[in-house]
């Protein structure tokens, strides 16, 4: 795919690309957005949570970005080197034609991890071009004054607490705290712009001409190595593939954890309040990843997230949320307190912007049946857990047995106050259901008769309490009559048959209600309040949840057209945020790793049903 700038909107003077103008490059440890214009607008180093260094898409003045770009007028396409997360924005002019290749290389060399470099290289494909180049970065979220010192083709950028190196086969020259340089370009030349995290044994060091070109090949070779697992061979295979590589970057390598999404408070409405820091580890989120990587083939990203989980269950813990938080740290910490950046104005003046998330300690108990599911598939798929991790699964389907009638927050974390909410209900029976699986299929000893009654109680709970005669549907939560797009996994965990009269009733139902033009609104907010002002757009995950539950009605026209429909939606790199607007628009966080995983388990399910 490739995509044509449609250049910056202004909010307040300032001007800001659209959420769905942008690519994503990353090294397994952070990531950066690069818009179509080629401004690098978010950038958190060395880690996905840590402090941005470039954030102007949450504050086009202060929060920093690294620019390069035509210095004349353009029109820009972007798209990726295949079947890599190698980003090329070319810059299409009256005199020539020109590209930036943006990538972080990744590498398994000890000495070099902790330089997270990200390397620009510019070269002039036809004719000549000039170009400029501006590196603003902003410290702590723009907190934090910074030093600079430049020396022909190095400039170093030394805040309190961290510093970095900026390189370049062109001079560069100093303006106030920030570094640019202006040159030109003929046919067939190139100039090179490397940034380094520097400082203790990690030195700046030259990114010459050759090197670039190495590591160019050896991050090409890396992304296609990896992505040569795949087993997926069917219809939508590029954009099957493009959410894998996405979910890919998601990951964090030093501890596998995966994240929902690289960005904090881009808004799910625009002048709302309804933006959340999602650089976090969701429970939930990640399990689902590690189904639709499964899927594909992928084992290695499954093995290091079920040892990230692992190492921070807490079978015996006292914790009000269980032996589980729904969220962690990337490194596993449980601290992940609230704030608002009161400095920062919001991407286009959406305030506020959110450090941290208090959704944390919430009760969610849906995420039980999340993760058991996946480590059953695991188990499957991949390779037999171990006597220790099936110890933690005794454990939480004990935990799950004792407590799967609390009312709790849900999963689309309302704070609006606890319910009974079916969905959490059903990912309870979801739990203790593969916990018996598993203790059947490998012989492994559990409270095999506590566990089924536990299971067939919740079954009951649900068809008797979660049914709604007046709606002629199951409903959010119970003795209700809201509707809920959750309830559209109901079939995709087995819990019902996908073509019983109750199920397909209720596939009406919220065909009727939710559905417009194949994209799900979650629950109709004035119908259910959740404790916050503002609109919702359509949430993408559940989109395709309807595919996949058309799918196995056996409706597949119809799962088809709304599959397709959906494809439409995606960017021009083939990336979703988290919800769609009334306008075709990206709403919130950005890339969403909910959307992806669903794309890939619609897709596998509507081709495999397609023949």
């Amino acid at each position: 795919m490739d995509g044509t700038a449609r250049g910056r909107e202004t909010s307040g003077g300032q001007r800001y690309a659209q959420i769905a103008d942008h690519g994503l490059i990353g090294d397994l440890r952070s990531v950066a957005l690069v818009a179509t214009d080629g401004t690098i607008d978010w950038y958190c180093c060395p880690d996905f949570d840590a402090p941005s260094v470039f954030a102007a898409i949450l504050d086009a003045e202060r929060g920093g970005s690294f620019e390069l770009t035509a210095a004349v007028p353009a029109r820009t396409k972007q798209f990726y080197f295949p079947d890599t997360n190698v980003l090329i924005t070319r810059f299409f002019t009256e005199d020539g034609v020109g590209e930036v290749q943006d990538f972080m290389p990744v590498t398994g060399e000890p000495a070099e991890e902790g330089r997270h470099r990200l390397i620009r290289r510019v070269l002039c494909v036809r004719g000549a071009l000039p170009f400029r180049m501006r590196a603003a970065p902003r410290f702590e979220y723009g907190t934090r004054p910074h030093t600079l010192r430049v020396a022909g083709d190095l400039a170093v950028f030394e805040s309190e607490t961290l510093s970095l190196a900026l390189t370049s086969t062109a001079p560069l020259e100093a303006d106030g705290s920030d570094a640019r340089a202006d040159f030109k370009l003929a046919e067939g030349e190139t100039a090179v712009f490397s940034l380094d995290r520097v400082g203790g044994e990690v030195a700046p060091r030259h990114c010459a001409h050759r090197e670039a070109e190495e590591q160019f090949g050896a991050t090409v070779r890396y992304w296609r190595r990896w992505l040569s697992s795949s087993r997926y061979r069917g219809r939508w295979r590029e954009m099957v593939h493009r959410s894998a590589l996405t979910l890919k970057l998601l990951t964090y390598a030093p501890t596998g954890a995966i994240v929902a999404a690289p960005t904090t408070s881009l808004p799910e409405e625009l002048g709302g309040e309804r933006n959340w820091d999602y650089r976090y580890v969701w429970v939930r989120d990640a399990a689902f990843c590690v189904y639709a990587l499964l899927r594909l083939g992928f084992s290695e990203e499954a093995k290091a997230f079920m040892g990230f989980v692992s190492r921070h269950i807490s079978p015996g813990a006292d914790h009000p949320s269980g032996p589980l938080q729904i969220m962690y740290g990337i490194d596993g910490r449980t601290d992940l307190s609230e704030r608002a950046l009161g400095h920062l104005e919001g991407y286009r003046g959406s305030a506020p912007v959110r450090v941290g998330n208090a959704a944390a300690d919430q009760l969610q108990l849906d995420i039980y049946g999340a993760l058991i599911d996946s480590i059953y598939l695991y188990d499957k798929w991949a390779e037999p857990v171990s006597s220790e991790q099936w110890d933690h699964v005794c454990a939480l389907v004990d935990w799950v047995c004792a407590h799967w009638d609390q009312p709790d927050e849900g999963i689309w974390e309302t704070r609006g106050g606890r319910r009974k909410f079916l969905y959490s209900r059903l990912m309870c029976w979801v739990a203790i259901e593969r916990g018996i699986r598993m203790a059947h299929r490998r012989g492994l000893p559990a409270d095999l008769p506590h566990w089924q009654a536990c299971r067939d109680t919740v079954y009951r709970r649900i068809m008797s309490h979660g049914w709604s005669d007046g709606r002629r549907a199951f409903v959010q939560h119970e003795d209700g009559d809201v509707l809920d797009a959750a309830v559209l996994m109901m079939p995709l965990t087995k819990f019902i048959a996908p073509t019983d009269p109750k199920w397909l009733s209720t596939l009406d139902s919220l065909t009727e209600d939710l559905v417009s033009d194949s994209l799900v609104y979650r629950y109709d907010p004035q119908a259910s309040p959740d404790g916050l002002r503002g609109d919702k757009g359509t949430f993408s995950i559940c989109s395709f949840w309807y595919v996949e539950a058309l799918t196995r009605a056996g409706r597949l026209d119809e799962a088809s057209l709304a599959f397709e429909k959906m494809l439409t939606y995606a960017n021009h790199l083939g990336l979703y945020a988290e919800e769609i607007g009334h306008t075709g628009e990206q709403r919130g966080n950005f890339p969403q790793a909910f959307t992806h995983l669903s794309l890939i388990s619609a897709a596998f399910n509507l081709d495999r049903a397609l023949g």
